[in-house]
C-alpha cells in the first residue's frame, strides 16, 4: 500500500511543466518531505536526520524573526553610540560654495565653523556648548519670603523621630511646658523683639501698644505703658538693663527708643535717632545700641543729654537683631539683608564694621553670644536660610553651619552647659536642645501651634512666645548636678503651690 502511494506521488510529480516548477514556494510540500525522509531512512539514523534538517531549513529563514548570524553586532552598537554622522567616514567634505575639503582638513574646518556660526573659541568642542544657557540667577524674593511647600517637603524626615537623650544629658528635661500664659494681640511680625526678662525675675512682654510686668514670683500683672495717639502704632522692642532690673527700653513704630523706670511706672526720657520703627535694642552697661527699618544702628548713652554717640550704616535693610558680647567689646547686628555684621565698642559715626559676613542667605534674626567659649557667635537665619552658624568674632571665620530644616527665629545658649536651643516656625513650630559643639539634637519641645517668635532665659526656665498668642514656659536647663529647670522661677506659684497640671492657661491681661 505504501509503495502505490509513493509511485502515485512520483507521477504527479512529474506531471508538472517547467514553467510551474519555477513559481514553487520555498517550503517543500508535505509528499516531498516524506520522499526525502523515507530515501535517507537506510543510510543515516535518527539523531543525524534532525540534525541534517534544521541545517536545511535555516536555509531558508523566516521573514519574522531577523538572522542574527548575517548581523555585524559591533558595527550597529558603532552606530547607534556614534555621534559623528557618516559622511565622516568619507575622504573629502563638500562646504557651502561647491569646494571640497580634504579629509586632512576637516578638523580645522570644524573648528573654523564652530567658532564662526557658535562663537566657540579655537579648539573647544561643539559637543558640549550650550544652545540654550541661563547665564544669570533669578532675582531673590523680596522680604523673607515663605515657601511652604519647600519647607514642608525639603525638612529631615529623621527629625521627626524622638531620640534617646539619656546618652547626651544627664538630666530629665520635661517635654511639656510647666505653665502656659495667653498673650492676646502679639503681633506675628519676624522682626521685632517683644520678650525680655529681667535679673529681678520680671518678665516684660509687648502686646500691640501695651507693655506688661509679669512677677513670675507672685504672677502679678502690671500695665508699664501705652502709645497713645496716632492710629496704627504699636511697640516694637524690649529690653531690661543689664544688671538692677529697674529700667527697661522700649523701642516704638514711630521711631523713638524710651526709657522707663519700672518701680515708678514712669518714663524718664524718649530717645530719639531712627526714622522708622526700632525693632532691636541691646544693652552695654550705661550705653544701649537699637536697630530700625531705616537700616542704621543707633549708640545711646543713657546718661547724658546729647545721647547718640554713634550711628552705623552698613545694613541695607531693616536692622532685626542685635546682641552685645558679655564683656562688651564687640556688637552684632543682622539685617533683613542676609548680612551679619561685628562692630568695635569704640566705633564711631564714620568707622566700618569689623567684619561684614554674607554667608547667610535670609535675613539674621537670631543673635547669642556663648557664655562659655569667648568670641564665640551664634546666629541663625530665615526662611530661604533655615541654617545655625557659628563664628569667631575675632577672625570672622564660619566655624560650623548646620541646616535645621525651618525658619531659624530664636538662638538661647545654656548658661550651665554648652547647649544651645533654637526656636522654628513652619512646618513644626518647634523647639530644639542642640549639645555644642557636636549639634547633635537632645530634646525636641513642642506645643505651639504657630512659629515661635521669642525666647527669654532666666536660670533654668525658658520662656518661648510665638504667633499663637501664647507664653509657655519650658523647665530645660538645670547647673550640674541639678534637675532641669533650675530656680523654677517661672514655673512655681506664689507660695511655692504648683497647680496638678502641667499646663495651666492664665491671661496676662
Amino acid at each position: 500500500m505504501t509503495s502505490s502511494v509513493v509511485e502515485f506521488e512520483n507521477v504527479l510529480s512529474t506531471s508538472f511543466s517547467d514553467a510551474n516548477t519555477s513559481v514553487r514556494s520555498g517550503v517543500k510540500p508535505r509528499w516531498e518531505r516524506k520522499q526525502h525522509q523515507t530515501s535517507l531512512s537506510g543510510v543515516e539514523n535518527g539523531s543525524s536526520t534532525r540534525s541534517h534538517h534544521r541545517h536545511t531549513s535555516s536555509g531558508t529563514g523566516d521573514r519574522f524573526i531577523p538572522n542574527r548570524g548575517a548581523m555585524d553586532m559591533e558595527l550597529s552598537a558603532y552606530a547607534l553610540r556614534s555621534s559623528e554622522s557618516l559622511s565622516d567616514t568619507e575622504d573629502t567634505t563638500t562646504v557651502p560654495n561647491g569646494e571640497t575639503v580634504p579629509a586632512a582638513d576637516k578638523d580645522d574646518y570644524k573648528s573654523v565653523l564652530s567658532s564662526g556660526i557658535l562663537g566657540l573659541e579655537d579648539g573647544a568642542k561643539s559637543s558640549s556648548h550650550r544652545i540654550l544657557s541661563f547665564k544669570e540667577r533669578a532675582p531673590p524674593p523680596k522680604g523673607d519670603t515663605v515657601n511652604n511647600l519647600k519647607v514642608l517637603y525639603s525638612a529631615d524626615v529623621s527629625s521627626s523621630k524622638k531620640k534617646n537623650a539619656s546618652k547626651l544629658v544627664n538630666r530629665q528635661i520635661p517635654s511639656a511646658p510647666s505653665r502656659i500664659l495667653d498673650a492676646p494681640d502679639l503681633m506675628d511680625d519676624y522682626y521685632l523683639n517683644l520678650l525680655s526678662w529681667s535679673d529681678r525675675n520680671i518678665l516684660a512682654v509687648a502686646l500691640a501698644q501695651t507693655v506688661y510686668l509679669w512677677d513670675a514670683a507672685s504672677g502679678e500683672i502690671q500695665e508699664l505703658c501705652t502709645l497713645e495717639g496716632v492710629a496704627g502704632t504699636h511697640i516694637s522692642s524690649v529690653a531690661w538693663v543689664q544688671e538692677g532690673g529697674a529700667h527697661l527700653a522700649v523701642g516704638t513704630s514711630l521711631g523713638t527708643t524710651q526709657l522707663w523706670d519700672v518701680q515708678s511706672c514712669k518714663q524718664l526720657r524718649s530717645m530719639d535717632g531712627h526714622s522708622e520703627r526700632v525693632g532691636a535694642l541691646s544693652w552695654n552697661r550705661h550705653v544701649l545700641s537699637s536697630g530700625g527699618r531705616d537700616s542704621i544702628v543707633v549708640n545711646h548713652d543713657v546718661r547724658i543729654a546729647s545721647h547718640n554717640i554713634a550711628t552705623m550704616r552698613s545694613h541695607t535693610q531693616e536692622v532685626c537683631g542685635l546682641a552685645w558680647n558679655t564683656d562688651g567689646t564687640t556688637l552684632a547686628s543682622g539685617a533683613n539683608d542676609n548680612k551679619l555684621c561685628l562692630w568695635d565698642a569704640a566705633t564711631s559715626a564714620t568707622s566700618k564694621p569689623r567684619h561684614e559676613l554674607t554667608d547667610h542667605q535670609a535675613a539674621v534674626k537670631a543673635l547669642a553670644w556663648s557664655p562659655h567659649e569667648r568670641n564665640l557667635l551664634a546666629t541663625g537665619g530665615g526662611t530661604a536660610d533655615r541654617c545655625i552658624k557659628f563664628w569667631h568674632s575675632q577672625t570672622g571665620a564660619l566655624l560650623n553651619s548646620i541646616d535645621t530644616g525651618s525658619q531659624v527665629c530664636a538662638l538661647q545658649w545654656n548658661p550651665y552647659e554648652k547647649e544651645l536651643l533654637s526656636s522654628h516656625g513652619f512646618a513644626r513650630n518647634q523647639l530644639c536642645l542642640w549639645k555644642y559643639p557636636t549639634m547633635t539634637k537632645v530634646k525636641e519641645l513642642e506645643g505651639h501651634t504657630a512659629r515661635v517668635l521669642h525666647m527669654a532665659c532666666n536660670g533654668g526656665t525658658v520662656v518661648s512666645a510665638a504667633a499663637d498668642e501664647t507664653l509657655r514656659f519650658w523647665d530645660i536647663f538645670a547647673p550640674p548636678g541639678g534637675k532641669a529647670g533650675g530656680k523654677r522661677s517661672g514655673s512655681d506659684l506664689h507660695g511655692g503651690a504648683r497647680s496638678k497640671k502641667l499646663s495651666k492657661t492664665m491671661q496676662i491681661r
